[in-house]
């Protein structure tokens, strides 16, 4: 027998109703998010080409564009990777890395693969180390190596050293056989020398080639000249560079002149010869370029005015965060502990002179107790000396840094700013011991201030000469220590000579 068919479950009429509204809320609710997501397309602005992105990317102080960054990162969420290249392509390498430093990490990954090989080859040099490094795990040792071979040589080797061991052998092991080489020379020189600096890249032309030879010869081997160059180095029989030519002159010349009669003298660089002293030559030179020989006096590379700028702003910024117990080393993507790790040492250093200041103190605690206006005073003789030496000291580092201060001046530059501490101290104990005395009422507490001002200055000012100049003598960096020293004389002959002039005019 057979059965009848069950029939369909069909939902009353209040229920289907019901879902049908709830059907509706959801339309509606998606009409109203694409129609907000159409305004917020509409609110931003339509940037179609290069000009049009680069213009609006860069503000007038050639920062980026706050907008601008809002714009990647809206491209990124949405996957976009066509508007991503639009983004970066009409940036300047420079431009891409401030961008990368202005990303998160999470952002950076997805953005970096949007990049081509041949501008992340001039992105990379240009990024802080930390980033650099990040980004350098993300490409696969082949990738690295195809954009380290589009960078000079000096440009190349600044990437490659910042790899670990590992990671430096597969990427040379994907080079061709001569980058290779040239790399594991440049990395065999030691770290902030010529060696490490210089571009191997140089036109090198013999002293009897005459314009026109020289002319042929670099069109005939365009492929092998550096990117940037400012002369042509006239070379002898031995290697060994005799002179050289700036480009400018070459091409003003009659093709039929030659090298010998037009080459100028040159100030050559040894390979081995520090950065900070090879900035300090282009600077009092004036150079745009220069040789770099070996120890045999042949000629190995060439450094260029490009590499001088960047050591210059390194080397200022290297003393202006020691001045302050910074490590150079912190950066945009620095982790917190990285930061905490690179500053602490330095309070640690600064926690136990302000012990010893402390203990000067703690010895006339009979006399602060006697006049409580000792305690109120006594900081501020100890910050207007440390004030004083601050002033003092970043001059004196200043012009350690640029040659302006040496064992011959010193004495002469000592006894300036001594000078200059009595007239600035007699300026200040006049203006603070007649505010003390009308305060207290006290002509003799006046007196006391003023000459402790005046003897704390003058420490100031011969410790913030003397403690760089003995540091640099020491062969140490004044920058980095000078400051926690010159605090601890000033806070300790400050507190000591007002309270000890205190116990002897005022007790």
């Amino acid at each position: 027998m057979s059965q009848k068919p069950e029939a369909p479950n069909v939902p009353a009429a209040a229920d289907t109703a019901d879902d049908i509204d709830i059907i509706r809320a959801r339309m509606m609710a998606a009409e109203a998010e694409l129609l907000e997501r159409d305004h917020d397309d509409d609110d931003r602005p339509q940037l179609n080409t290069p000009e049009e992105i680069e213009d609006f990317a860069l503000q007038d102080d050639y920062a980026l564009n706050p907008e601008y960054i809002e714009l990647v990162v809206d491209a990124a969420d949405r996957g976009d990777g066509m508007r991503l290249r639009e983004l970066l392509d009409a940036l300047h390498p420079a431009d891409v890395a401030d961008l990368l430093g202005f990303l998160s990490e999470d952002y950076r990954e997805q953005v970096i693969p949007w990049i081509p090989a041949s501008a992340l080859a001039e992105v990379l040099p240009e990024l802080d180390d930390d980033i650099r490094e990040e980004v350098m795990d993300t490409l696969r040792p082949g990738d690295l190596a195809e954009v380290l071979q589009e960078l000079d040589s000096d440009d190349a080797a600044a990437v490659l050293e910042d790899m670990g061991e590992a990671q430096q052998r597969e990427v040379l092991a994907a080079m061709t056989a001569s980058d290779r080489e040239a790399m594991v020379t440049t990395l065999s020189y030691e770290e902030e020398t010529a060696g490490r600096l210089m571009q191997r890249e140089v036109v090198a032309a013999p002293i009897f080639w005459s314009v026109g030879d020289t002319i042929e010869h670099m069109r005939a081997h365009g492929d092998d000249l550096p990117e940037l160059f400012f002369d042509i180095y006239v070379i002898g029989p031995t290697h060994k560079p005799v002179g050289a030519v700036p480009v400018s002159l070459l091409m003003r010349s009659r093709r039929e002149v030659r090298l010998e009669d037009l080459m100028e003298p040159i100030t050559e660089i040894q390979v081995d010869m520090d950065q900070e002293e090879i900035a300090y030559i282009f600077g009092k030179y004036h150079l745009i370029s220069a040789p770099v020989v070996d120890d045999g006096g042949r000629l190995v590379g060439q450094i260029t005015v490009d590499d001088i700028v960047n050591i210059i702003q390194e080397e200022s910024r290297e003393d202006i965060l020691a001045l302050a117990g910074v490590s150079d080393e912190e950066g945009r993507g620095s982790t917190v502990f990285e930061v905490v790790k690179s500053r602490l040492p330095w309070l640690v250093v600064n926690l136990f002179t302000a012990f010893l200041a402390s203990s000067l103190i703690s010895v006339f605690s009979d006399e602060i107790e006697k006049l409580v206006a000792l305690a109120v005073l006594m900081p501020i003789v100890a910050s207007i000396g440390g004030n004083s030496g601050t002033q003092a000291l970043t001059v004196s580092v200043r012009a350690l840094s640029s040659r302006e201060l040496t064992t011959t001046n010193a004495l002469r530059t000592v006894w300036r700013e001594v000078r200059v501490g009595w007239i600035n101290a007699g300026v200040i104990a006049l203006l603070l011991g007649l505010g003390a005395g009308v305060w207290q009422q006290s002509f003799l507490l006046g007196v006391t201030i003023a000459l402790a001002i005046m003897i704390n200055i003058t420490a100031a000012s011969l410790a913030g000469t003397l403690v760089p100049l003995t540091l640099s003598r020491l062969d140490r960096d004044p920058a980095v220590a000078s400051p926690i020293f010159v605090t601890m004389v000033t806070d300790c002959i400050g507190f000591f000579s007002f309270l000890g002039l205190a116990g002897i005019i005022l007790l």
